[in-house]
């Protein structure tokens, strides 16, 4: 995945074969948590959704390269002594991931969770996360669109209007799944942050209205 300052990519991953990634409400908290550590440095979260097998989110990205996560290294390095093996400068940063990199160790730490509580191993995830950009100046046709069967939607300005559309997609899958009447009747997702019915803090609101039309 490549990732460029000032976009917006809708990332996304399911379970290998489509297999459950979350099993209990826990495992939905602990992987908000694994966002906010691994994702947050690099972007404004503008949207997200956990589903039982996948997951959604919506960022505005904002320093895809390795000098921006300085504040994380800590967390990055708590397995290890650094008082005893002491780095040069240029070499601790040269260890710091990118954004494409952060995501797959969010993944893997994750995996490594889930594998102990259910006694399992292998794989969790499929191998490649996806990341469309929803507002490159560049003509794409986004996937989630295609896959919807709306492949005939005309947008008048689809660098503007498609990121609505990913913020409308991204809250209603657990409606469009089944699984809820109301896309606020989902816990694991942002829409009811921006109803004004949670004070989630993960989503940057005045960001996500700044370049929305909700």
């Amino acid at each position: 995945m490549t990732f460029e300052d000032g976009n917006i990519y809708h990332i996304y991953n399911q379970g290998n074969n489509r297999q459950r990634i979350f099993f209990n409400r826990e495992n939905y908290l602990f992987f908000l948590r694994k966002i906010k550590t691994h994702i947050s440095p690099y972007a404004d979260i503008l949207a997200w959704c956990l589903m039982p097998n996948h997951y959604h989110l919506m960022v505005l990205v904002n320093n895809s390269g390795r000098d921006s996560l300085n504040s994380g290294c800590d967390s990055l390095d708590s397995g290890r002594d650094s008082q005893s093996h002491p780095e040069s400068p240029s070499l601790r940063e040269s260890r710091l991931p990118d954004l494409n990199h952060s995501i797959g160790i969010m993944q893997a730490s994750y995996t490594r969770a889930i594998n102990k509580q259910e006694n399992r191993s292998g794989s969790l995830f499929r191998d490649k996360s996806k990341a469309e950009c929803v507002n490159c100046p560049n003509g794409i046709t986004p996937s989630f669109i295609t896959k919807q069967g709306i492949t005939q939607i005309r947008l008048s300005n689809p660098e503007k209007e498609y990121p609505q559309v990913c913020f409308n997609y991204i809250h209603n899958n657990p409606v469009k799944a089944g699984l809820v009447k109301q896309a606020i009747d989902w816990e694991f997702s942002s829409a009811s942050d921006y109803a004004d019915l949670r004070g989630g803090k993960l989503v940057n609101k005045e960001v996500a209205k700044s370049i929305l039309y909700h």
